[in-house]
C-alpha cells in the first residue's frame, strides 16, 4: 500500500518519493503531512521564519551564499556562512568554498573576496 496516505490521509498533491527520506521537503512540511513525517521538526523549531526551497542545505557543511539562505532568519545557512561572512563581509560570490581552493576564479579575484583566497 501507499504508506504516505495510510499514515497521513489528508496529505495530497505531493510526491511521495520524497517522503520518509529523513530530509525536510518544503512541499511536505505541513501539518497534514506530519511535517514530512517529522523530518522538518528541527528546521521548523530552529528557523521558524526561514523560507528556503531546500532546507537540507542548511547546516550541511557548505556555505550557500544566496540571500535566501545566508540571512538572519536562516541562521546564516544554519551556521555554514558565519566564518565566510566574518572573513569576507562584502564578497557576494555564489560558492564560497571556491575561495582558497587552489584554483583562480576571475570573478572571485577581488579585494572583497581576498583575491580568491590567494589563488
Amino acid at each position: 500500500g501507499d504508506c504516505l496516505h495510510e499514515r497521513y490521509p489528508n496529505c495530497t498533491g505531493h510526491n511521495s518519493a520524497h517522503f520518509f527520506n529523513d530530509e525536510c521537503d518544503v512541499e511536505l512540511n505541513t501539518e497534514e503531512c506530519g511535517f514530512d513525517d517529522g523530518a522538518c521538526t528541527i528546521f521548523n523549531e530552529n528557523y521558524p521564519n526561514c523560507t528556503v526551497s531546500n532546507p537540507s542545505l542548511l547546516n550541511d557543511g557548505e556555505c550557500t551564499n544566496t540571500k535566501d539562505y545566508n540571512n538572519f532568519d536562516c541562521g546564516f545557512d544554519g551556521g555554514d556562512c558565519i566564518q565566510f561572512n566574518q572573513d569576507f563581509p562584502n564578497c557576494t560570490v555564489r560558492f564560497p568554498s571556491y575561495i582558497g581552493d587552489g584554483f583562480c576564479y576571475v570573478a572571485y579575484n577581488t579585494s572583497e573576496c581576498g583575491y580568491d583566497g590567494g589563488d
